[in-house]
């Protein structure tokens, strides 16, 4: 089984929140059902500019976050 990103996780559960199916959410935000599937299913993969267009739907986007890091700065 795959593990899936936070991502894949947080947009699984908007859609399902706003009661839509993966084929509404592909026609209401213009990228292809392929690209849903994928982007649920935690793809490494994907092109950030559709991400966000995906994300615009529920006023969301992606952003630079700070990571924990176990040592010093690289």
């Amino acid at each position: 089984m795959v593990k899936r990103s936070r991502l894949s996780q947080q947009v699984k559960a908007l859609r399902k929140q706003y009661g839509l199916t993966q084929e509404d959410l592909s026609l209401k935000s213009g990228v292809g059902l392929r690209f849903v599937r994928d982007l649920e299913q935690g793809k490494k993969t994907l092109r950030m500019d559709k991400v966000n267009t995906v994300l615009a739907l529920f006023g969301k986007e992606l952003g630079v976050v700070e990571q924990e890091r176990g040592g010093d700065e690289p």
